[in-house]
């Protein structure tokens, strides 16, 4: 396959319409027929069928377009890049960062970054740490900030934070006023939970009895589990810098007993040399998370 099949692909695909693709690109409606109709055979399967008069892509269109829009993606960065090098004389900053640190620290250091740069544009894509490690080693972005790390070639990792979690509660729960939380504390108490998969789930899960946990809610994010339990819908176990950044007032962070390890990392690609701007931004970011603390 090649671009214009793609580009042509993608245009269908946001407007639901051969006719409207034809007139985006310039070009006739026959045309877009014709080069959706090569690149289906490219493929192998059908991209797009008629519904009731109206244009549908199939499910197999729809996984394609995903990796499309990712590809996409990476040239409207290249795009941004270029106007920035234009007008400044200096690229974007591309920061990957795993979803608990981007809610957190990431806005304060970008905030004492800007009062030094602020003309230098910042682009934040945030994913799991193994996307985002990923990211880095392809030097889709210049920084990646993980959870935890993974087996990727071509990349340096380096111990950013460590610290014990919290339980999570809401203010007025009958747990709020403890001092320390233990796990047969929460027997019976709904709990809203990291995905299945990470480290940091493993470790919660070592620590509790699965006869007599109550797991209710799974979301990869340690922010959407402080927000859960400020509506008072369970309690969790999250990373102390999320609290300390989110600062919610209906919740209570609460030492938890057994220790569950949580753990923050720089990855960098050293093949490519780093930047002024980058080594900068770790500087604020330290200071953000010392601040925070």
């Amino acid at each position: 396959m090649n671009f214009k099949q793609i580009e042509t692909f993608r245009s269908v695909m946001l407007t639901r319409s051969m006719t409207v693709a034809a007139t985006q690109l310039h070009t006739s409606q026959p045309n877009v027929s014709r080069v959706i109709a090569q690149l289906e055979k490219e493929v192998g399967f059908p991209l797009f069928e008629r519904v009731a008069g109206r244009l549908a892509p199939t499910e197999e269109a729809e996984a394609l377009f995903r990796d499309v829009e990712r590809a996409f993606i990476g040239l409207d960065n290249l795009r941004d890049s270029a106007r920035s090098i234009r007008r400044l004389g200096t690229g974007t900053l591309r920061i990957g960062a795993a979803g608990s640190i981007a809610m957190s620290v990431v806005p304060l250091a970008i905030r004492a970054f800007g009062a030094v740069y602020p003309d230098v544009p910042i682009v934040v894509h945030t994913g799991s740490s193994a996307t985002v490690a990923k990211w880095t080693a392809t030097h889709f972005c210049d920084i990646g900030l993980v959870s935890y790390t993974s087996d990727i070639p071509g990349v340096d990792i380096t111990l950013l934070r460590q610290e014990n979690g919290v339980c999570v509660v809401p203010g007025t729960h009958r747990l709020a006023r403890r001092r320390r939380i233990r796990a047969s504390d929460l027997d019976g108490e709904r709990f809203i939970s990291l995905p299945y998969g990470s480290a940091t789930r493993l470790a919660t899960d070592a620590a509790f009895d699965p006869d007599r946990r109550l797991l209710t809610v799974e979301t990869p994010f340690a922010a959407t589990i402080c927000t859960m339990v400020n509506m008072d819908l369970g309690v969790g176990i999250v990373n102390p810098i999320v609290t300390r950044s989110l600062k919610l007032p209906g919740i209570r962070a609460i030492p938890f007993d057994p220790a569950v390890e949580f753990r923050s990392y720089v990855v960098r690609a050293p093949q490519f040399p780093a930047t002024r701007l980058a080594n900068f931004f770790l500087e604020c970011l330290d200071e953000a998370w010392t601040l925070s603390t």
